[in-house]
């Protein structure tokens, strides 16, 4: 929320994601260096969060960039952030097959050159200056406190808080797919895991014909069907299923995350927008992921008996808690207007309403 405020009235956008990245570039190689050399346990939980302060904004950041050059975001914008799908996979299958680093530090070093790369990239970037009126210091306007005002929107409120609690069951995705695999017998398990972009790429770029096509509600609520189903899937307890399962990530990510930053561009006040996105980030990587994590992790200790976890069990619950979330949307969420389409929504011009 802090960087969203600075990009909105005080930084210029670019500026803020190249000191974003260069610490980004720091604190991974500090702690994986820590980790590599065993330092007290407390001095990397230290880093960690220092690295997330760095991290946390970036996606925002890097999406308003891109709007930002876009004249029509809902058309173009899949086929931009697609590359942010490949940077992904090629990433899972360096760690795995190239550097052969699944269980080493050496991932964490590479990942820190990348983002030394991305620092470097941001001097080719053209400058995005901030859109509101700089405005005095004080702590309410810094940390962007009066964007929650968009929330007594209805809508605004049914997307942002859908975004958050979605965000909730599918935080055991990344953690705890892998271990689920490794059980299965699975050894190259970033490998296996980059298969979820597959399909993401797919409706990356099928986003513009997708857009024009359906409303955004329907996009939402399919997308948490697909999250449903996968999570079905992957409570099949099988090598298949649970594959086929990480191959669905791509379309419920993309058909629920994506439209909804297009949103943001097309219904939230220029003047918010770098808050708003710093907010829909606050509420699925920090709320959503924290008690997602948490909440998850809670969960298969629940399910783990003498060192075996029960993934049946553990997996059908968090299919429930997808259920529960996509009945919260269906009855909190409204179009914007009777036979307001997301083709309609893609034109429309900036607004609150």
């Amino acid at each position: 929320m802090l960087t969203g405020a600075l990009a909105d009235r005080h930084l210029s956008a670019t500026v803020i994601l190249r000191g974003l990245a260069l610490g980004m570039a720091t604190f991974l190689f500090l702690t994986f260096w820590a980790i590599e050399h065993r330092w007290n346990s407390l001095v990397i939980l230290g880093l960690v969060q220092v690295l997330q302060f760095c991290f946390a904004p970036g996606w925002g950041v890097t999406t308003m960039l891109v709007l930002a050059q876009l004249p029509d975001p809902g058309r173009q914008f899949g086929s931009l952030r697609v590359w942010g799908t490949f940077g992904w996979m090629g990433a899972g299958l360096l760690v795995s097959l190239v550097l052969k680093a699944d269980g080493s530090t050496a991932c964490g070093f590479a990942s820190a050159a990348a983002w030394l790369g991305v620092a470097a990239l941001t001097f080719a970037l053209p400058e995005v200056p901030p859109q509101a009126e700089r405005s005095t210091w004080t702590w309410k306007g810094l940390f962007g406190f009066e964007t929650f005002a968009i929330l007594r929107n209805p809508q605004h409120r049914a997307l942002f808080l859908s975004a958050g609690l979605f965000s909730v069951p599918l935080a055991a995705f990344y953690p705890y797919t892998p271990m689920h695999l490794q059980d299965l017998g699975v050894q190259k398990v970033s490998a296996a895991m980059a298969l979820g972009q597959v399909f993401e790429v797919v409706s990356m770029y099928a986003m513009a014909p997708i857009l024009s096509r359906f409303r955004l509600r329907s996009l939402f609520v399919f997308a948490i069907a697909v999250a449903f189903l996968r999570y079905i899937l992957f409570a099949s307890d099988t090598m298949a299923g649970v594959l086929v399962g990480i191959l669905l990530h791509g379309i419920c990510f993309t058909l629920f995350f994506i439209p909804a930053q297009i949103y943001i561009e097309h219904h939230i006040p220029r003047e918010l927008r770098f808050r708003s996105q710093a907010l829909m980030t606050l509420l699925i990587s920090g709320f959503g992921n924290l008690f997602g994590c948490l909440g998850c992790g809670a969960l298969r200790n629940a399910c783990t008996i003498g060192g075996h976890t029960n993934w049946p069990l553990y997996w059908r619950v968090l299919a429930v808690a997808v259920a529960l979330v996509g009945t919260y949307f269906l009855f909190a969420y409204r179009p914007l207007g009777a036979g307001a389409g997301a083709g309609e929504l893609v034109g429309a011009q900036a607004t609150d309403s």
